[in-house]
């Protein structure tokens, strides 16, 4: 006869609090192996930021170009991971069957939704760290409150993610790509990244000033170069933006 007893491993899935962590590590590892990534997230914001610093492509007014411009490269680079670069990898892997299979799993949709959330924000944190060494090293003198800034920050990657993740959710890979980059590219020329808003008509600066990427990048600038308190009106747009952009990931999300 063979002996009762307990056996272990435990048949079951992990707590829910485990699997969240593990599939952030494995979604940061790829994210960080995938050279095409590295060169949307990382590189193209520093690029910009070193370019439209040191050559004097934009008239930006008075004061230091890179005080103007590094708050918005910080936004662009939000943007670049939480969005672009999320919408298109979860994009493919919708095509490739790897989201079907995870739906398979004890992981459920918000879970993994959270586990992209997660691995954005570690990437994020390599985005910040490198534009403000290279902004501190062309002479950015920042000024402000660094919980304004975290929360800026935070709640921009909020907004983005939802967009990203919805965008990927329910457009085919293809399309995706395509689209991803057109608005990575449209929101780069006016969302206040590297030319003032004042520099479009006043119809058109009222319309964009409620996009999230004008939200964060003017918050920032508000915050960083004149040293404004807490900017209640960024972020509140970014509020919004994040609680509609994760609320409709979550419901139309499609797993194929």
């Amino acid at each position: 006869m063979t002996a009762t007893g307990t056996y272990s491993p435990k048949p079951g899935a992990a707590p829910l609090a485990r699997m969240i962590a593990a599939q952030a590590v494995l979604e940061t590892k790829m994210l960080l192996r995938n050279g095409e990534q590295l060169l949307l997230t990382v590189i193209i914001p520093t690029l910009l930021l070193v370019l439209f610093g040191t050559v004097d492509v934009v008239d930006l007014g008075e004061g230091e170009a890179v005080d103007f411009l590094a708050p918005g490269i910080l936004a662009l680079a939000v943007m670049s991971t939480a969005f672009t670069g999320q919408a298109i990898a979860t994009g493919f892997e919708r095509r490739y069957g790897v989201l079907k299979r995870l739906a398979s799993s004890p992981l459920p949709r918000w879970g993994l939704m959270t586990a992209k959330t997660l691995s954005v924000l570690v990437t994020e944190v390599l985005q910040v760290l490198l534009v403000t060494v290279v902004a501190l090293a062309l002479g950015w003198s920042p000024h402000g409150d660094p919980l304004s800034v975290f929360l800026l920050l935070l709640l921009g990657t909020a907004a983005f993610s939802g967009l990203g993740l919805l965008m990927a959710g329910t457009l085919r890979a293809e399309a995706t790509l395509a689209a991803a980059n057109l608005v990575f590219l449209l929101l780069l020329v006016g969302g206040g990244v590297v030319v003032p808003l004042d520099r479009f008509p006043d119809a058109a600066q009222d319309v964009l000033g409620l996009l999230p990427i004008s939200a964060l990048s003017e918050g920032l600038r508000d915050v960083l170069q004149h040293g404004a308190g807490m900017p209640w009106g960024s972020l509140g747009i970014l509020a919004l933006w994040a609680v509609a952009g994760l609320a409709a990931a979550g419901r139309y999300f499609r797993w194929e």
